[in-house]
């Protein structure tokens, strides 16, 4: 069986009033404190009775929590202005910017000699001299980048001259011991001014001829006396 919902609404008995007001107020202070200690939550409850007598409930201290509520509320009200404060600030820095840029192009143009009409003398005089402390910063900005360049340069070169003379000797040296040895065989020359061809002419001559002894032929040709015996 459903159980049936009473119907909330205040009840016209003082004494069973008093009665409910004490039973419902333990519930909700011991509901209270159930909160604060399993969520860890800073719980405060101020009750007043119809007669005027003061109940509260605090999980730590009344005056801590009352003073985190007042604080609170105070931010929640400063977050509601902060949208209005931030637009009125945002539409200052935007007008402040482009009064600044309007002065600052008004300038680019008359430094590039145009809308100079309404400027006094004096006005164009300090003009002048800005542009010619301007033209010889220039100036010398240029001549100071030319000069390192140069620099650079040169550095290169001592470089690269540095880099030849190291690879020139670490180059091998060509052996020319072989080539003179085989020019020397090819062009063989006797100490009497003979060539090799002669030489071995004179050796086939001499082996032909009847001589036993073929040390003349061998000491004319400036041989050993025995190279022509076999």
């Amino acid at each position: 069986m459903a159980r049936e919902r009473r119907e909330i609404r205040r009840i016209e008995s003082a004494a069973a009033r008093q009665v409910t007001f004490s039973k419902r107020r333990r519930g909700l202070f011991k509901k209270a404190e159930e909160l604060a200690v399993l969520c860890d939550a800073d719980v405060a409850l101020v009750v007043f009775s119809s007669t005027g007598k003061l109940s509260q409930f605090a999980s730590s201290s009344m005056n801590a929590i009352i003073d985190k509520y007042s604080t609170h509320s105070k931010n929640l009200g400063k977050s509601d202005q902060q949208p209005t404060l931030d637009l009125n600030l945002e539409h200052s820095k935007y007008s402040s910017l482009n009064e600044q840029l309007a002065e600052a192009s008004l300038q680019l143009r008359q430094m590039r000699g145009e809308e100079l009409d309404g400027l006094s003398v004096e006005k164009l005089q300090q003009m002048e001299k800005n542009l010619e402390a301007g033209l010889q910063r220039v100036l010398c900005t240029k001549d100071r980048q030319f000069m390192q360049q140069i620099s650079e340069l040169q550095q290169k070169g001592t470089q690269l001259a540095e880099e030849n003379m190291r690879l020139i000797n670490q180059m091998p040296q060509v052996p020319t011991a072989g080539v003179l040895v085989a020019a020397d065989t090819e062009n063989l020359l006797t100490e009497d001014g003979q060539s090799s061809e002669s030489v071995m002419t004179a050796l086939h001559s001499g082996n032909s001829q009847e001589n036993d002894d073929g040390s003349d032929i061998s000491l004319k040709l400036g041989l050993p006396w025995n190279l022509g015996r076999t």
